[in-house]
């Protein structure tokens, strides 16, 4: 009898057991992030409109077409004049950049974000577990992550990661990376580290496709430590809930779009093809495709299933043509929060029309893309830090960041704050001008000049 008591006291329990551990096991694979810290330059690599004139004005391979061209994309940018560029370009050296110009830039950056970022959150580099480094445009030997490890004396035993060539996108991928590790360790500190070194990027061509990435990107950093530790999820500011990615680099439109090259004199830049448009539309409606039923509740996506189904049923049955307007899916049913990234002012409008945005919710990455730039795979960060610094994010709210870039990808993510947060960070000495009543800049006040004047008697003033 008491044999028997015992095989019915295991049937009952063991699959019990079984349930708890898988329960308990998956709440071990959480990925939070306890604190991040964006980088901010130090106030002599502020590139303002007289300084940029300079800059573009030394360069000898441009004529009276292409200072139009360039004033024409500037002006229509929305990037502001407190945006930060690389030493060297106030050295008046970009054309002619070292790898010590670009370490530097890169190590400036390690140095100040990485060392504040660990002592707020009081985690001693000894105790980092993972480091992902991803700057896209500068492979170095030792690699970009040796050298922090060798700096700050991490352990002979950390998972290292080193991402080149990713572009834009780069951060998403580094958590993404971070989130697998988690899923087969416990108890683990990850550092993010993202950036970009311009240095050896700047083009002396005059090729459009290529001087406009002069007038685009600008220098920034962000630092993030992240966790599975779940005695931490008090402390820890947001909670990963979905990450999709979108990769459409075999399709040649979408690869050629968005590269680095040669022109046809050898001088190397950055191009930024005439149907990068397209492809970002389509790799973000194919992201868009795969996250919705992750984010979205069920009621919203059938409404949207009833409505197109019934628009598709009455515009066969119309014997006039009538087509009743495209139904949209609502994404403020499952998102409180858009952070976007800041590739420009066209990448912002696009998205806020794809996803029905307001301009409340695109506010964010304008306001970031005016103060700090498109500075690259970090700019999610400063526009996630200016919604911090708004005191938006409460506890519970849902945020949804999306980024591009080369190959082409389309990277996204849902993150839930898991606290409320109102924390300084590197908006605080300026969000309190922010919105601005207009984003427009002074270049066209200070250059417009240029549009009147004749190619055959033109002189640069």
């Amino acid at each position: 009898m008491d044999f028997l008591l015992l095989v019915y006291a295991f049937l009952i329990f063991y699959p019990l057991l079984v349930l708890w551990r898988g329960i308990d096991r998956k709440r071990d694979r959480e990925c939070y992030i306890l604190d991040y810290e964006c980088y901010k330059p130090t106030d002599d690599r502020k590139l303002d409109t007289e300084f940029s004139g300079k800059v573009i004005m030394r360069s000898k391979q441009l004529g009276l077409n292409e200072y139009k061209f360039l004033l024409k994309a500037i002006v229509s940018s929305g990037i502001g004049e407190q945006t930060y560029g690389p030493r060297i370009m106030f050295k008046g050296q970009e054309e002619n950049p070292t790898l010590q110009d670009s370490v530097s830039e890169v190590e400036e950056f390690f140095h100040d974000s990485i060392e504040k970022l660990l002592a707020r959150s009081g985690i001693s580099p000894r105790e980092i577990d993972v480091l992902v480094v991803n700057v896209s445009m500068l492979s170095s030997v030792p690699s970009l992550a040796a050298r922090i490890i060798n700096h700050y004396k991490l352990r002979e035993d950390v998972k290292v990661f080193n991402l080149s060539g990713m572009g834009c996108s780069a951060s998403l991928i580094s958590v993404d990376i971070v989130q697998n590790v988690f899923k087969s360790c416990k108890n683990v500190y990850a550092l993010v580290v993202t950036s970009e070194s311009l240095s050896p990027n700047w083009y002396s061509g005059n090729d459009r496709s290529m001087i406009l990435a002069n007038c685009l990107f600008r220098s920034g950093g962000c630092a993030i430590l992240l966790t599975n530790k779940r005695a931490l999820k008090h402390r820890a500011m947001f909670k990963l809930k979905c990450l999709v990615r979108t990769h459409h680099g075999a399709r040649d439109e979408s690869y050629d779009c968005c590269l680095q090259r040669e022109d046809e004199q050898g001088r190397l830049g950055f191009h930024l093809g005439k149907s990068l448009p397209k492809a970002a539309t389509r790799a973000l409606v194919d992201n868009l495709r795969e996250i919705t039923p992750k984010i979205l509740p069920v009621r919203e996506l059938l409404r949207f299933m009833v409505v197109s189904f019934i628009r598709k049923y009455w515009s066969h049955r119309s014997t006039k043509g009538v087509v009743s307007p495209k139904p949209v899916i609502n994404f403020k049913t499952g998102v409180d929060h858009f952070c976007i990234h800041t590739g420009g002012k066209a990448v912002i409008d696009g998205i806020g029309v794809n996803l029905d945005l307001t301009e409340y919710d695109l506010e964010p990455a304008r306001m970031t893309l005016h103060r700090f730039g498109n500075t690259s795979a970090s700019s999610l960060w400063y526009v996630l830090g200016y919604m911090e610094a708004k005191k938006r994010l409460k506890r519970g709210d849902r945020v949804l960041m999306m980024s591009f870039g080369a190959g082409f990808k389309c990277n996204s993510c849902l993150w839930e704050v898991v606290r409320d947060l109102d924390a300084d960070n590197v908006w605080k000495d300026c969000i309190d001008s922010y919105p601005p009543k207009s984003l427009a800049n002074p270049f066209m006040e200070k250059f417009g000049w240029i549009n009147n004047e004749d190619p055959s008697t033109f002189v640069m003033r």
